[in-house]
């Protein structure tokens, strides 16, 4: 668990989901987790991408995938490329580790289930915050499983990366494409996909899941920051 995550001078929160008392209930809970947030909310994608429209900057969006007319994955594909710079958490009743893990390989920053409770979930929001990526106990299980706990080729110690690494990995972390990575660093894409592909050899992985995993692993979070 970081110790601190930084927001925002005005922090703008997106709560998508069909269903009004649970949108009424993240509402509530963003006002707890940063009582000065301000909260946007839709029912549909459809609703959420009419902000677009209206110029609204989005931080954070909370977004339930179980969405009237579109599929699931859509869904998170559209909002991410509509409101490229936000972190997106996915909150779903949805629990298959397989789903999560493809979430979080689409460019999630986190996955939360409606069973989780009020205080793990703002715990949850708390590590996205701080440039983690959260999973679920069962999805962290399942990438062990799928050879998320390869090893590295250095011995004992944390990895060392370069300063610009360390940015292209945090901004990884929060779930940006490549192309917002080369926008919010200045670089071309080109080079971003070379640092991450540096990034993937010093932590041993080869994917976006796994580097999550191998980051809270070795307790790099806070020194990401």
């Amino acid at each position: 668990m970081p110790d601190k995550y930084h927001l925002p001078n005005t922090m703008n929160v997106l709560v998508i989901d069909d269903h009004p008392l649970y949108r009424d209930g993240l509402k509530a809970l963003v006002a707890g987790l940063e009582p000065t947030a301000r909260v946007y909310e839709a029912a549909t994608a459809s609703d959420a991408l009419c902000l677009v429209q209206q110029a609204v900057e989005v931080d954070l969006v909370l977004l339930d995938m179980n969405l009237p007319g579109i599929s699931r994955l859509d869904a998170l594909a559209s909002i991410k490329a509509a409101f490229d710079s936000a972190s997106i958490v996915v909150i779903s009743a949805d629990e298959d580790p397989s789903l999560i893990l493809k979430t979080i390989e689409a460019g999630a920053a986190g996955y939360i289930p409606k069973s989780t409770d009020q205080v793990v979930t703002i715990n949850a929001l708390r590590i996205v915050l701080a440039h983690g990526v959260y999973l679920p106990p069962a999805a962290l299980r399942q990438t062990q499983l799928t050879g998320c706990a390869a090893r590295p080729a250095w011995t004992g110690g944390a990895p060392e990366l370069s300063e610009r690494q360390r940015a292209v990995l945090r901004c990884l972390l929060q779930g940006k494409a490549n192309k917002v990575i080369a926008r919010e660093l200045d670089i071309a894409e080109g080079t971003v996909k070379a640092h991450l592909w540096a990034v993937y050899q010093v932590l041993g992985v080869t994917s976006r899941v796994q580097a999550m995993c191998r980051v809270h692993e070795l307790g790099m979070l806070n020194r990401l920051g």
